[in-house]
Order: C-alpha cells, then sequence, then structure tokens
C-alpha cells in the first residue's frame, strides 16, 4: 500500500507563515500515521511520488528540497535561492522538477549536479506531459510556460487579463483517449452548443452516433491529423486561476472551449486516473467533481476551511483531501446506474453527462451527448427522456423502423424537477417521487396525479393506444395497481403481504410474476388472483415477449427459465435478468447490459416427455440448436403429427424425411389409414429394421419386409419372409445377395450368382472389367445368338481385352458384319479389312475412310490421299492433296509440287463429273494442270541455281527458262523465283550465243531484287554481255532461212534432205548454234523469236507449241480438232482403217514397252518412197495445215472424216480425256522422230529420253506412273 504524503500546513506564504517544519506519512487504508519525517528547517509546502512509487521529494520554504526512499530515508538534498513552491516527477524518467519563486531545477538520478533555470515570474505550480517530453510551468503573472526536457521553453500562452489571473493549479490530463472529443468541441456554451460528429470510443471496435442535447444528425468525424511537432501529442492541459476560471489548453498553446467560471479560489487541481473526472478544491472549502471537459457534476465532500489539496487514489474511485485547518478527509466516490430498457433497446448514462442508447440485437449504439449530469433516463416504443439538473430532453426516432436508432430532440421541458423515478410514454412523462405519480405532457404542464398508500417500489409502462398507455405499479406493501395514464382512477391487481421489488406481465396481460422483498418470484393468474407457483431465490424476473408460457428470472448467480407448471431449469449467470425476448435473455452486470442468447432446449424436451408436439414447436422457434430440432423432428414423426414433423424437418433441410412425410401424406389423401404401415415407413427410414418388419407384418405387408432386408443385404432376415415357389422373388434375392457381393468385392461369387440368376449383362460387366478373358468366352459361347445385348457386350470387352480374334468370333456368332468390319478397322488388321471389303463392297466407306485417315497420321500422305479417293471421300483427299502441295513448295521440293499438283487436276478432273460442279472443279482442273508443267519445268531451275553441279544440258536449261519466262506473264506461283529464272535465261543464252536475248535478260535482274549470292555474277554478267554483239552469233554452216516455209516446203525439203529445219538432234552437231535455238511452227513452218510476247503459241498462226516434258523442246506435233458430228469412238475408229496407199510399205512397227504405246521404224529402202507417196496433195492433211499470214485470231485445224481416214495410226497421238473433257488430237509431222506419250498424265517426251528416264527412274518423270502398272 503506497503511503499517502501530505504536508501539515500547505500554506502560501503570502497568506500565512510557516509554523510547522516537517512532513507526515500516513496509512492509506486506515489514515494511520506511519512516521513524521524530520528534515526540512522550515514549512514544507510540496511533496510528489515518482510514478514507481520507490522515491518522493518534498519542497520546503528553506529553499531546500529533500528526495526521500519509500522506506523514508532522505538520499539527497539540494538547495534554490528562494523558497521551493512546487515539485514534480517526470512519468517516464523520474526526472524531477523543484520550482522556486525565482528559478527551477531539474534533477534526475542520472546526473549529480541539477540544472537551474531562470524565471521571470514566481512559479506557483508545475506538470510532466504523459510522455514526460514536456513541463508546464504556472506563474504568477497568469502566464504558462511549456519547457522541453533540457528546460527549453518551447510554447509560451500568455492569457488576457493574466496579471490578474495568477496561475495557482495545473494538471495534464492522464489519458489522450479524449483528444478527439476535445479538438471537435465547438466555441458555444456547454449547455447551447451543437456537436453533430461521430464519437469513437477506444475500447470498443462499433463506431457511435454522437447527438448533443439539441438532438442534431450525426455526421462521422474526421480524424485529427498529426503534425511532425507540438500537434502530435494529445494532452490537454487544465488550468485553474485566482480569476475564479477553468480554462483547458492544447500542448501548442491553443485554447480548447471557453472559460468555465467557477465562483471560487481553485488551489488544486487533479484528474482522476483515466482522465474522466477533474476534482478541484479551493476557497469554497469543498471538493468538486467536474467532468473532463469542465461541467460540474457535484460536490463530493465539504470541509471547515479551505481545501489545498486533493488527489484520487490511483485506479479506484477514492478521493483524499488536505484542508487549511489540517483536516485530512478520505471519500469513497459511488456512481449509482441511471439507465432505461424497452424491449431490445438500453439506455444508460456514460461520463456523467452522455446517455448512449443501444440496440441488445444488432449491437448498434448512438451516443447523445447533454454536457450536463444527467440524473434520469426513460426509454419506451419510439421515445426517449433524459433529466438533466434543471430540464427534461425528450427525444423521438426518425422513423419506425425497428432499426433505426437515428434520434432527434422533440420537446424541451426548462424546468427542474425532483423525483425518484421517470418513466416516459408516446405523449407524456410520469415522475414518481415517493408516494406520489405525476403525469406531465410534453410542454410541461400536468394533466392528472396519483397519490399511492404506500412508497412506489417498481413502476413500468406495458403498453397500450398512444396517449392511454397502462402502467404496472409496485407498491411497499405490497399492493399492485395498474393505471391508464388518461385515467385517474388506479385498478388494484392484487395484494399480497410483502413489499414489491420487481415485477413484469406475460406478453396477453394474464399473467403477474413478482419478485418480494424475500427473493421468491410469485406468479399470479391476474383475472382470477390464483397464485399459480413460486420459486425461491430470485432478484428479477421477466416474461418471454414471444412465448406466453416462459418466464425466467435470476437470483443467486443462476438465471431460471421456468415453462408452463414444469421443473425450473437452471444454468450460471451473473447479473440481473431485465428483459426476455425470444431466446435472448438482457441481463444487466456490472453497469453493463448484454444480451445472453439461450438455447430453450430444456422447455422444449419438457414439452416433448409429454407428447406436447406443437407447443414444443412454439419453444424451439424462439432458439434451440439443430440438434434439437432434429430431435423434435423425429419424436413427432414417431406421433404421426405430420405438420410439425415437416416444420422441424425442413428448418434442418432433411430434404430425406421430408420426401416420406409428403408420401405418407399423399397416401393419406388417397384413402390409407394404416397407422402401423406409416410407422414402419418411419421406423424403416429411422434404421430401426426389425421393429418396421414387425410392423409390416403386422399389417400384412410381409414383401416390404423383405424388399427392406433384401435392399439392406440382410438375406438370412429377407429369408423368413421369402414366399414358397415364388421364381420372381428368389431370383431378385439372388440378384441382390448378388450385388451385395459385388459391393463388398467378391466378384467372383458374384459372377456366379448373376448367371444363376439369369443376369449374363452384370456378370459380363464384372468379368470384362477385371479381365477376366476365360470366363467371358465361356459365357459367350453358352449365350444364344438371340441375345444380342450380352454378346455385342462380350465383343467390346473383348477388344478393350487385345483378343479381336474372340471379338471377331462373337460378331461371327451375331451375324454383325458391320461390327467385324469396325473390329478388324479399330485393330488396325488392313488385310482382313480389304478381304471382307472384297466380299461386302456395301463397307467400303467405312474401311477405307479410316484406313485412310490413319495413313495421315502416320505421315504417309499419299497413299492416304489414294485411299479417301478409294472410299469416294473426294474432299477430304483434295484437301490432303493441298497440303501435301504447299509442304512440298515451301520445302522447295518442286518436283513434288508438280506431281501433287497433276494429282490434284486429276481429283479435279474427276470431281467435274458432277453436274453441279463441272464449271468450278474443270476452271481449278486447268489451274492445277499448269501449275504442274511450271513447277515440273522449275525443278531443273532451282537445282541448277542451288547446287553446285548441274547435269542439266545448257540447250536444256536454255528451253525451260525461256519456257518458265513465257509462261510467268501474270502472276507468279509461290516458291517460282523469276530471278532464278532469269539468271538461268541470261546465263545459257550467253553461253549458247543468244546474246540479245542474254542482254534482254540481265536487264530484267536489274529491276529486280537480287539474292548476295547472284549480285557478283550478274553485275559481271551485265558488264560483259556489252561486249558481244548486239545480233546474235552465228556460225558457218549455220545460216537459217528467215522466211517462212510452208507445209509443202517443209515436206520437200525432207525429202530433198535437207535438215535445216529440224531440231539439232537430228543432225547430229554436238551444239547450238543460236539460230538454231529458234522455236519453229510446225504447222506454218514460221520462225519464232526466242523472246516471244504471245508467250508460247506462234506468232503467225498463233498455234500452240506443244513441248516435251524432259526437255522443253518444241515436238513437231499440230493438234487438230474434229468436225462437228463426229464422236471420239468414230474418229478412232477411221484412224484405224487406214486406207491402203501407192507402193507403200508397212515399215512401222507398233511397239508396247511397260505399258508405253510407242512406234518404231524398222527402216528399209521403202521408206524414202513412202515419204514421197505422202507429199503434195496425196495427203489432205497437209492441206489442212495452209494459213493466211498474220492473221490475228487462232484458226484451229478441224479434220474431217476423209482427212481422219487418210491418217496412219503411228502418226496420231490421242489425250483420252475422261468426260466431260473432250480428246485432244495431234498429228506427228516427223514420223521417223519418234514421240512418246506417257497413257496416265498424257504428257509428251521424245521416246529416247523417255526411255532413259523411265529406266532411271522406273516410273514416268512427270505423273511418276510405274511401268509394272498396265492401268492409266
Amino acid at each position: 500500500m503506497q503511503p499517502l504524503l501530505v504536508t501539515k500546513h500547505q500554506v502560501h506564504q503570502m497568506t500565512c507563515s510557516a509554523i510547522t517544519r516537517g512532513e507526515e506519512v500516513y496509512d492509506t487504508s486506515d489514515g494511520t500515521l506511519l512516521q513524521p519525517l524530520k528534515g526540512h528547517k522550515d514549512t514544507v509546502y510540496c511533496v510528489a511520488y515518482a510514478k514507481d512509487g520507490k522515491r518522493f521529494a518534498s519542497g520546503s520554504a528553506d529553499k531546500s528540497v529533500i528526495i526521500w526512499t519509500s522506506k523514508l530515508e532522505g538520499i539527497l538534498k539540494y538547495t534554490h535561492n528562494d523558497s521551493i513552491q512546487c515539485v514534480s516527477y517526470n512519468p517516464i524518467t523520474h526526472q524531477l522538477a523543484s520550482c522556486s519563486s525565482s528559478d527551477f531545477g531539474l534533477w534526475s538520478p542520472e546526473q549529480k549536479s541539477v540544472t537551474k533555470h531562470k524565471s521571470s515570474s514566481k512559479i506557483t505550480c508545475c506538470s510532466w506531459t504523459n510522455d514526460g517530453q514536456y513541463l508546464a510551468l504556472g506563474m504568477m503573472n497568469g502566464v504558462i510556460s511549456i519547457r522541453n526536457k533540457n528546460g527549453e521553453e518551447k510554447v509560451k500562452i500568455e492569457r488576457p487579463g493574466a496579471s490578474l489571473s495568477p496561475i495557482w493549479s495545473i494538471c495534464w490530463n492522464p489519458s489522450s483517449r479524449w483528444e478527439n472529443l476535445w479538438m471537435n468541441r465547438d466555441s458555444e456554451d456547454a449547455e447551447e452548443g451543437i456537436d453533430s460528429r461521430y464519437f469513437q470510443e477506444l475500447s470498443s471496435t462499433l463506431k457511435e452516433a454522437v447527438y448533443d442535447s439539441q438532438g442534431s444528425e450525426a455526421e462521422e468525424e474526421e480524424p485529427a491529423e498529426e503534425d511532425d511537432d507540438l500537434e502530435e501529442h494529445n494532452d490537454i492541459l487544465a488550468v485553474a486561476d485566482w480569476g475564479q476560471k477553468l480554462s483547458f489548453y492544447q500542448l501548442s498553446g491553443k485554447q480548447v472551449g471557453k472559460d468555465r467560471p467557477l465562483n471560487f479560489d481553485p488551489c488544486c487541481i487533479s484528474y482522476f486516473s483515466k482522465g474522466e473526472y477533474i476534482l478541484l478544491g479551493g476557497s469554497d472549502r469543498q471538493v468538486s467533481l467536474f467532468t473532463r471537459d469542465g461541467v460540474r457534476l457535484g460536490k463530493v465532500g465539504e470541509q471547515s476551511s479551505w481545501v489545498w489539496t486533493c488527489r484520487e487514489k490511483p485506479d479506484s474511485n477514492y478521493v483524499v483531501t488536505g484542508c487549511q485547518d489540517g483536516t485530512i478527509a478520505f471519500y469513497q466516490l459511488v456512481f449509482s446506474t441511471v439507465h432505461g430498457l424497452y424491449k431490445d433497446r438500453y439506455a444508460y448514462r456514460d461520463s456523467m453527462t452522455d446517455v448512449i442508447v443501444q440496440h441488445l440485437i444488432t449491437e448498434q449504439k448512438v451516443r447523445i451527448k447533454c454536457k450536463e449530469l444527467v440524473k434520469k433516463i426513460a426509454i419506451y416504443k419510439n421515445r426517449l427522456a433524459i433529466q438533466l439538473p434543471e430540464k427534461i430532453l425528450i427525444y423521438e426516432l426518425y422513423s419506425d423502423d425497428s432499426s433505426d436508432m437515428r434520434y432527434r430532440l422533440k420537446e424541451k421541458i426548462l424546468k427542474k424537477f425532483e423525483c425518484n423515478l421517470l418513466v416516459v410514454c408516446a405523449s407524456h412523462i410520469i415522475l414518481c417521487q415517493e408516494k406520489r405519480l405525476q403525469c406531465l405532457s410534453f410542454s410541461g404542464g400536468k394533466e392528472r396525479e396519483w397519490q399511492m398508500e404506500s412508497l412506489i417500489r417498481y413502476i413500468k409502462v406495458i403498453g397500450g393506444p398512444a396517449g392511454r398507455e397502462g402502467l404496472l405499479v409496485g407498491l411497499k406493501n405490497g399492493q399492485i395497481l395498474k393505471i391508464f395514464v388518461d385515467n385517474l382512477f388506479a385498478i388494484v391487481l392484487l395484494k399480497q403481504a410483502t413489499a414489491v421489488r420487481c415485477l413484469d406481465m406475460s406478453a396477453s396481460r394474464n399473467k403477474l410474476a413478482v419478485v418480494d422483498e424475500n427473493d421468491t418470484c410469485l406468479v399470479y393468474d391476474i383475472h382470477t388472483k390464483e397464485l399459480l407457483f413460486q420459486e425461491p431465490n430470485a432478484n428479477s424476473v421477466a416474461w418471454n415477449m414471444q412465448c406466453e408460457d416462459m418466464l425466467c428470472f435470476s437470483g443467486g448467480g443462476y438465471l431460471n427459465i421456468k415453462a408452463s407448471t414444469f421443473p425450473v431449469h437452471q444454468q450460471k449467470l451473473q447479473g440481473f435478468v431485465v428483459g426476455y425476448n425470444g431466446s435472448k435473455i438482457f441481463c444487466l452486470h456490472d453497469f453493463a447490459m448484454s444480451a445472453v442468447e439461450v438455447p430453450q432446449s430444456a422447455p422444449m424436451y419438457q414439452y416433448l416427455d409429454r407428447k406436447m408436439f406443437r407447443e414444443a414447436y412454439q419453444i424451439a422457434c424462439l432458439g434451440v440448436t439443430d440438434a434439437d430440432w432434429r430431435e423434435l423432428a423425429m419424436e413427432a414423426l414417431e406421433g404421426l403429427e405430420l405438420e410439425t414433423a415437416k416444420k422441424a424437418f425442413a428448418r434442418v433441410q432433411d430434404l430425406r424425411y421430408l420426401e416420406l412425410i409428403s408420401n405418407i401424406e399423399e397416401r393419406r389423401k388417397r384413402g390409407e389409414t394404416n397407422s402401423d404401415l406409416f410407422l414402419a415407413d418411419v421406423f424403416a427410414y429411422q434404421g430401426k429394421f426389425h421393429e418396421a418388419a414387425k410392423l409390416y407384418k403386422r399389417s400384412g405387408h410381409e414383401d416390404f419386409a423383405l424388399a427392406m432386408y433384401t435392399d439392406l443385404c440382410m438375406f438370412e432376415y429377407a429369408k423368413d419372409f421369402l414366399r414358397s415357389g415364388d421364381p420372381k422373388e428368389t431370383k431378385m434375392l439372388i440378384t441382390k445377395q448378388a450385388d451385395w457381393a459385388r459391393n463388398i468385392n467378391e466378384p467372383k461369387a458374384a459372377v456366379e450368382m448373376y448367371l444363376s440368376a439369369g443376369e449374363h449383362t452384370k456378370a459380363i460387366e464384372i468379368s470384362g472389367n477385371l479381365g477376366w478373358v476365360d470366363t467371358l468366352i465361356d459365357i459367350a459361347r453358352k449365350l444364344d445368338k438371340a441375345e444380342r445385348e450380352p454378346l455385342l457386350l462380350c465383343a467390346r470387352y473383348f477388344k478393350e481385352l487385345d483378343s479381336p480374334s474372340y471379338a471377331a468370333e462373337t460378331y461371327l456368332k451375331l451375324g454383325d458384319l458391320k461390327g467385324l468390319v469396325r473390329l478388324h478397322v479399330e485393330a488396325q488388321h488392313w488385310d482382313d479389312a480389304f478381304t471382307l471389303g472384297e466380299k461386302h463392297p456395301e463397307f467400303k466407306d467405312d474401311i477405307y475412310v479410316p484406313y485412310a485417315q490413319w495413313l495421315a497420321e502416320n505421315d504417309r500422305f499419299e497413299e492416304a490421299q489414294k485411299a479417301f479417293h478409294k472410299a469416294g471421300r473426294q474432299g477430304e483427299a483434295v484437301r490432303v492433296l493441298e497440303q501435301l502441295t504447299y509442304n512440298a513448295v515451301v520445302e522447295s521440293r518442286f518436283s513434288d509440287a508438280a506431281y501433287y499438283y497433276w494429282m490434284l487436276s486429276m481429283q479435279c478432273l474427276e470431281i467435274a463429273q458432277d453436274p453441279a460442279q463441272k464449271d468450278a472443279m474443270l476452271d481449278k482442273f486447268h489451274h492445277f494442270q499448269h501449275l504442274a508443267e511450271l513447277y515440273h519445268g522449275y525443278h531443273a531451275i532451282q537445282r541448277f541455281t542451288e547446287e553446285p553441279f548441274s547435269f542439266y544440258r545448257p540447250e536444256t536449261l536454255f528451253n525451260i527458262s525461256r519456257f518458265l519466262l513465257h509462261s510467268l506473264t501474270k502472276d507468279t506461283p509461290p516458291g517460282i523465283s523469276k530471278v532464278n529464272t532469269l539468271y538461268t535465261l541470261a546465263k545459257q543464252s550467253r553461253a549458247l550465243g543468244a546474246y540479245k536475248l542474254a542482254r534482254h535478260a540481265y536487264d530484267k535482274l536489274q529491276g529486280l531484287r537480287v539474292p548476295d549470292k547472284f549480285q557478283k555474277s550478274i553485275e559481271l554478267g551485265s558488264l560483259t554481255i556489252r561486249s558481244k554483239p548486239f545480233h546474235d552469233s552465228e556460225r558457218p554452216g549455220s545460216s537459217f532461212a528467215t522466211h517462212s516455209l510452208g507445209p509443202r516446203d517443209l515436206w520437200s525439203t525432207r525429202d530433198c534432205g535437207w535438215l535445216g529445219a529440224l531440231p539439232l538432234r537430228w543432225h547430229g552437231l554436238s551444239s547450238y548454234c543460236p539460230q538454231e535455238l529458234v522455236p519453229l511452227c510446225y504447222r506454218c513452218s514460221t520462225n519464232n523469236p526466242l523472246l516471244n510476247s504471245l508467250g508460247n503459241t506462234c506468232v503467225n498462226c498463233r498455234q500452240p507449241f506443244v513441248f516435251s516434258a524432259s526437255s522443253y523442246e518444241v515436238l513437231h506435233l499440230v493438234e487438230f480438232q474434229l468436225e462437228e458430228g463426229i464422236s471420239d469412238e468414230e474418229a478412232v475408229a477411221l484412224i484405224d482403217l487406214e486406207a491402203p496407199r501407192h507402193q507403200r510399205e508397212d515399215r512401222w512397227q507398233e511397239v508396247t514397252s511397260g505399258g508405253i504405246l510407242g512406234w518404231a521404224s524398222l527402216g528399209g529402202a521403202g521408206a524414202a518412197a513412202t515419204t514421197r507417196d505422202i507429199t503434195g496433195d496425196d495427203d489432205p492433211f497437209t492441206a489442212k495445215l495452209s494459213f493466211e499470214q498474220g492473221s490475228s485470231e487462232f484458226v484451229p485445224v478441224v479434220v474431217g472424216r476423209a482427212v481422219l481416214r487418210s491418217m496412219s495410226r503411228r502418226d496420231v497421238l490421242i489425250k483420252r480425256w475422261p468426260p466431260p473433257l473432250r480428246w485432244q488430237y495431234f498429228r506427228s509431222l516427223l514420223p521417223d522422230a519418234a514421240i512418246t506419250m506417257c497413257p496416265s498424265c498424257f504428257q509428251m517426251f521424245h521416246s529416247e529420253d523417255y526411255e532413259l528416264l523411265v529406266l532411271q527412274r522406273s516410273c514416268c518423270p512427270y505423273c511418276r506412273r510405274r511401268i509394272d502398272n498396265p492401268g492409266p
């Protein structure tokens, strides 16, 4: 226990002189003097304890300061130049501040010397801030100086008229939690000021709305911003001066609020340890209690002389005072609870001047700041009445919403009232004073008054219409009355022998509960005045507002809940019960109201024990656990109280039992009345199977028991209900038993039982899933072929278990050929599938389409395309070819690209047989044929330009590049490079002496973007070609006529042995000369320029050239057409007639080699004669070749039957295109030069070139048709 330190005379030297020297130490528990201390030589003016209580200091008029230990031993003494006026310990560092009339000093245990600072005026008081950073000094001249720990002045507060108001006492608020409140106070008077902000209690996480006594609306309070300077401190300094004022200042020096008049000279001021109250004493000879913001609450005690000091015992409600006459008084403060309750709204006083309204259900709170002492509180519905010392304030809610917590001021009654109890109604307030009740209107006028026979102990509003509410009043003499506010006469409800302590009325107003002064709870029937029951140990009672037969009362640390006439249920509870709503009990304990959730399980079970299901349901609705709801539902269901059971099961969301109840209700509607059967179903649902079976049997439904036991796999019990000789029931039982064996992982037994029960499918499923192939084979072979489903299931499992042979056996047994086809396809047994497809063509699509897809997945695209084609899936075949073609072009495989384009063209031609797609497909056919020819030729150019060595002859590369140059007149196909083509043409033209064409090619290259690898070569060639003649080179003996030769001339030159018109290969020369490179038209015998503006057609007759597909030389072929009316078959027949000619011997022999049709000459002397025989007019076809020179229109050669009859079969080549194309006919004008046409792609070759290429590749170089393939 910390001793109480009081100086015998703390009297200012100006008012009296000290006559006593020394100090006395008292025990605060009983006031015993422990020890007088002697050390000073003059009057001791001040003492101060350190925060930890281990030291205290005393200051005296002898100018000295002594520091004492807690053992009352002096350990240090130092002096000032004047008498010591005050001392104070730093609460953090234990630094001691001692102040004299002229200076102040700072001493700490860590330093030996005392730091002293001069003062401009006499220091009368001092106080440290909570954090120990600043020291406030109050001076005689009315100035307040705030210093830091080093004694440096930081803030100087100069007050108006300060010289006439000496500072006599100052104190910092020890708590900083009121800072926001101080910061947001208005500057108006406390009674009239309006503070409409929210207030955040530090001890609660809930925001509270704050109202002032005028009832303004609440606004959320903005948190104060902190500065880096003095503003960051939340300290408030209370200042009492002899100008009889109380003031408050922030650390920055800013005044908070206005000065509070005191009407006496203050001598001491101190805060409670939590800062919520202020103690103030002085010349009025009493100690007064103020709120933290300076509102006077009342006096603590009155003395016979001035009060010079007052302190609160830390963290307690004890106060000690010291007086002028040496009296030391010790007081205990008791703060009574001022509160009011109505249903779930609780209003109570806080901080003596505020009212907090709390919603006990939602935990919302609202604070109403009255700024005066709150004396009484009453609440009723939407009304709230607050009694202050000089007035009564009446508030109302903004709306009728039960959750609304916004109050506004409705009325003020500006009168002073003295009363014991306060009650508010809709339009009146009721004041209770001893035996008298007064009813006042909200304007303050008295309307009526009631005089009771005895003291009023309890009063409560029990509701009623507005303006006609009823009051329940309990008197000390035991009388209980009901009073209506609009009626002057009181109604006596009953009279008991003991005084009333607490009472409440049930919701229906039929029962009355009373707690008397003997702590007995008595319950009466209001109408009969009969005492229904009584219970001991009660200090308060409350009826449940939602249930007529339930009440609770508290006492002896227990909560007692009583339902109807059942025994009381108890549980521990501290406090007083003041309300009971549903499952919530409102309890007041230690000045705090709380809502306690109390499950109503015990009362519910009391009703259930008596089969009172409806009443039990009403109790459960007040609040019970899920387990209690389920128990209620089960009990009601077993009692066949279906309505209650349905509600209870719906509460726990048990759909299973709700379905059962719905089923029973439907059966009842259909006329079923057998309760045993209903109850049996209930028992079965609850798992009481044997009880259910007995009830099934008793109700004559043994089959239900059998089904139940079977479903539960309780087969031994099920056999007891099995009818003898019923095969259906026996099968059902075996099947169920097999299901059970399957579920417990006994598959072998399950398979045997399924087979014995005829459930083949289930047996097959088990065997298949476990991979029992042997068992499946036995089952499949024993099954009849009519049982398709089980057999198909066996086949499926055989496939999954990689036993295709057994699956095929099963499909054959079923006769399911389509399934057999799918089996071969899935197993990729293509040979078996093809064999089956040959026997049954209707499955062609089912075989070849998957086969093609399999080939494509394995990168065998060409075979896949053929398979798609064979399956009739032309779209898929075309798409595969298009992708192959694209890949070949991208990868620069131009030979493959040509082949694929040719295949694409043939596919399009085949699709063109469909009339709907004919035109589009024919356009694609011609386009793809053209692309195939281009890529076939460009393959050689690409190899020449990209590969270091080339086996192509210069004249072949020349012909190919010239062919491509004339063909690429429009868009260039992807992959084909004009640079490569022109580069090859330029290089070969220069080498062969065609300088003019070479110069043209080099000029063209200058306008193109040339790769780096060709740059130097092209630049060098462009320079060197300039040194060559502007005309092509001519070699001796190579003169060539520049005029056109007619057909007759051609034949005559041929007859004369002049070979100038023939290609070089027929001259036997080793190389070309430029004139020999000039292409000759074999129709009109015109020499065409090497650079032809018309492309690959004759400039004279417009006849398209026919090129060799290997050397790209112009072949000696002329295309002719049939006259109208001549069919292809007739034309071939006419040609095959081959009319005999004069002195002509057939020295040609038809040769077929590897499926390739050609003609070979047998030679001999007759050859020349034969040639001579067909010259002149003897050959009608020669006459058809005549052409008008310079015509711009192409006129084809058209022959009739006579001409056809005159033709020799060996001279005619026919491209036998499939429909819808017409056949093409070509006449060889040099029969001695053998030409071979591939019967598949219809490309023309010199026979010797073709034979060489076929020997090298074993196939056609263009369409890749194998020589061993006799078909087209």
